[in-house]
């Protein structure tokens, strides 16, 4: 609808002009004739090649004065569409820049300067988006590459203890209980990078469909806190939740419930040992806020841009016992989206704090 009124109003412009010039025109031509007149009746002409030729001139002039205006306005009218055209060729010359691979801007005459704004920025966002979409592509080569490295330390743990336990039958049970823990540790490790992979497949083959309902929001918070025990408590952190009994949130319980377990993970993963997680939620107009705030170390402000990209990790020297696959918050923030809300981070040298808001009305 932008581009027609456009289309139109530059129609419009074009035509005004060339009638404004071409009356302009008519009227200093018809001004020339009358003056013309008035000269050449106030001069006494005496017998010359001139005065017959004036003379003569003047047995045509019913003829000559209307033919001279037309061709006058022709004229005008095949410059202002030569113009026309040659806005047509400036732009169709235009256009073959936004393919190139550089950031120099498009330059187009005064007259067109919306459409070169246009092409600008229609170049901008497609440079922008090449260069994110390499950096995305890069960084989940380095990340694939990363988790197959990865897969070989656990898996070669487990055929190891395994080998230990079937070719010692009589081992004694304390030993055996204990390369038991280690395999079995292992194993679950090994399964958590083969679902990374799985889960890098999915992230960019599915969509989010939503099963929205009534979700006792705090029940949820509390109970998620409670199952994220065994990763607080070897660290001795601890996550407390903070909300009212009776806050109820419209949603997908499912879809929610992995925003909320992969900023807690998060949370965990890099907040200071013996600290405490504070979970906090409360209603205020149509919206629910979220916060999930943890003592670490500080994120840099650069990252905190970049944090909810798809593949982006946040510890550059990589740890195999806590890194991912860099799409916990890629995820959450396209569920929020889905729900209609917004997700942010903000960091200093006290806490890092993540701030979920979603709409709370029923909107299906």
């Amino acid at each position: 609808m932008k581009d027609k009124q456009f289309r139109s109003e530059f129609m419009k412009t074009t035509v005004f002009r060339c009638a404004a010039t071409g009356i302009l025109v008519s009227a200093l031509y018809a001004f020339l004739i009358v003056a013309l007149y008035f000269i050449g009746y106030s001069i006494s002409w005496q017998p010359s090649p001139l005065y017959y030729f004036l003379k003569n001139l003047m047995n045509y002039a019913t003829l000559l004065i209307p033919l001279i205006w037309f061709v006058t306005v022709l004229i005008v009218i095949y410059i202002y569409w030569s113009r026309t055209v040659g806005y047509i060729e400036d732009i169709a010359a235009a256009s073959t820049a936004l393919v190139q691979a550089d950031d120099e801007p498009v330059k187009l005459p005064a007259e067109l300067r919306e459409i070169e704004d246009s092409l600008n920025q229609i170049k901008r966002t497609a440079r922008k988006n090449e260069r994110d979409a390499k950096q995305a592509e890069q960084r989940k080569n380095d990340l694939v590459v990363n988790l197959a490295h990865d897969i070989r330390t656990p898996l070669a743990s487990v055929i190891g203890y395994l080998s230990l336990l079937d070719e010692a039958p009589d081992m004694p049970l304390e030993q055996r209980s204990k390369y038991t823990g280690i395999t079995l540790e292992k194993a679950y490790r090994l399964e958590q990078l083969i679902n990374e992979f799985f889960e890098i497949t999915r992230f960019n083959l599915s969509s989010i469909v939503l099963n929205k309902g009534k979700i006792n929001l705090a029940f949820m918070l509390r109970q998620m806190a409670d199952e994220f025990y065994p990763m607080l408590s070897p660290q001795n952190k601890q996550a407390v939740v903070q909300a009212p009994d009776d806050l109820v949130l419209w949603g997908d319980a499912d879809k929610l419930s992995r925003v909320f377990n992969n900023i807690l993970k998060n949370a965990i993963a890099y907040s200071y040992n013996d600290s405490t997680i504070t979970i906090s939620a409360w209603a205020r107009v149509e919206e629910v806020v979220i916060q999930f705030a943890n003592s670490g170390d500080p994120i840099p402000p650069q990252q905190l841009e970049t944090i909810f990209e798809r593949f982006f990790r946040l510890d550059a020297a990589r740890s195999s016992s806590t890194g991912g696959a860099g799409l916990g918050l890629a995820i959450a923030q396209e569920i929020v989206a889905a729900h209609g809300g917004t997700i942010s981070a903000s960091s200093n040298k006290d806490k890092t704090m993540f701030t979920v808001l979603l709409p709370n009305r029923y909107d299906e």
